[in-house]
């Protein structure tokens, strides 16, 4: 029994190392990576400004339910005392009393709209436009802020690029400040020689401390864009790559109309002064309705009858309202709905020029991308080539440490180069998401 115990414990403490002590170290020391789907998908969760949106389409939402309220009955009461100076009585023949001094009423109330002259139909209509309104603006909100987290995202890749190139700038300018240094002992170089490279190492780690700066600015502004602590630490995944775009301009402007929200806004502002116009245009014709009166009278506060009063009765009425002239009031008010939905028109076509034109500069910023990537690309092997063949020179003292250190400097400013290449195609992909409408 012993002997199956102990291999039972053994058993037991094997499987805790084995299997879960590699969780808890990674656990431990495994660092959160964002990618660009969580950060987005973050910032969309944690923005105060779509929340407010979100309560904004319930807030439609409510307008809707209320404005179809209005073609249900409505049911109400009043209650009601009169007090007279004298009892009525009749004056013909004998005086004798019709009424008593005290005068009670209570009354139920149904009232139930037939005809509003498409006023109430209108009314709701707009409600329901105020929905879609509602979402499309909520919609809209979601397009900028996936196109400023990726703005963010993609400046923390290229300033990280940047703090790599200054490091490589700072690693190489020691090793050219020590060779300088070993050749002015044995007196190979003037103190100028040593004086330039301790000097342009001295400008190369000023450079990285801003490229750091920079980069932790960049993280700044990438919490502040998710709605994180500020100071928070956070690290993206690298996707600063170029993946070519196949498309065609026309396709992406078709897109953008069918797609973009602002369009489909106006749109429905078109619809809404439609409604308007049919709303302005009801008064043009007579309301009709019908209301249902339970009363009770009596002359004490429990209105249960008198001799003067029944205990209860009741009424209905059909009331038909129409009020035919107002100066014209109707008439200039649709037309003002009129000059309004001619006025959203407008804007649509100058809002369809503008998305036309963001299309194609997010296209020309890709297509300039495209060209400039592989140039850039070529450039930098091209700039290390020349750094190894200036340094080799160097060694043989067949030229000078200016030609090395002018080298060098190429060489970090054509990396600059090449990566802010890929940040602009990178962005300019973000961007022609947003000009078509999608993220």
């Amino acid at each position: 029994m012993r002997v199956k115990l102990s291999i039972s414990r053994f058993s037991l403490a094997a499987f805790v190392v084995v299997f879960l002590a590699p969780c808890f170290a990674l656990g431990a020391g495994a660092k959160e990576i964002y990618t660009l789907d969580d950060s987005i998908a973050e910032a969309m969760a944690n923005s105060w400004e779509i929340r407010a949106k979100e309560e904004r389409v319930n807030e439609a939402n409510y307008a809707k339910k209320q404005a179809r309220a209005e073609f249900l009955p409505k049911l109400g009461m009043s209650y009601g005392y009169t007090k007279e100076s004298e009892a009525k009585t009749l004056k013909l023949g004998t005086p004798r009393p019709i009424g008593s001094k005290d005068n009670y009423q209570w009354k139920g109330i149904i009232t139930q709209p037939v005809f509003t002259g498409f006023r109430l139909l209108s009314s709701y209509e707009l409600a329901k436009l105020g929905i879609d309104q509602a979402k499309l603006d909520l919609e809209l909100s979601k397009l900028d802020l996936a196109l400023r987290v990726k703005e963010a995202y993609f400046n923390i890749l290229v300033s990280d690029k940047a703090v790599e190139v200054a490091k490589k700038d700072v690693e190489a300018r020691e090793s050219s400040y020590k060779v300088a240094s070993n050749y002015y002992r044995v007196g190979m170089i003037p103190v100028n020689d040593l004086l330039q490279a301790q000097v342009e190492l001295a400008n190369a780690k000023q450079n990285l401390v801003k490229a750091e700066n920079a980069s932790k600015n960049a993280r700044a502004a990438f919490n502040t864009v998710l709605s994180r602590p500020i100071n928070e630490p956070v690290e993206v995944e690298d996707i600063l790559t170029f993946k070519p775009i196949v498309g065609k301009y026309d396709d992406y402007v078709e897109q953008a109309m069918e797609k973009r929200p602002e369009i489909k806004a106006i749109n429905v502002r078109i619809q809404q002064t439609e409604q308007q116009i049919r709303l302005a245009k009801s008064g043009n014709y007579p309301e009709i309705g019908i209301t249902y009166q339970y009363i009770k009278e009596g002359d004490s506060p429990d209105v249960s009858g008198s001799p003067y009063h029944d205990a209860s009765r009741w009424e209905a009425m059909a009331v038909a309202s129409w009020t035919f002239w107002e100066w014209g009031k109707t008439y200039y008010s649709s037309k003002e709905k009129e000059s309004a939905k001619r006025e959203l028109i407008k804007t649509r076509k100058s809002l369809e020029d503008k998305i036309s034109l963001e299309v194609k500069q997010a296209l020309l910023d890709l297509e300039e991308a495209r060209k400039n990537i592989p140039t850039t690309k070529m450039a930098v092997r091209q700039a290390e080539e020349n750094v190894r063949v200036s340094a080799e020179r160097y060694k043989a003292q067949v030229t000078t440490i200016t030609e090395v250190l002018d080298a060098q400097t190429r060489l970090s400013q054509t990396r600059l180069n090449y990566y802010q290449a890929l940040y602009g195609h990178n962005l300019a992909r973000a961007r022609l998401e947003r000009a078509i409408g999608i993220y």
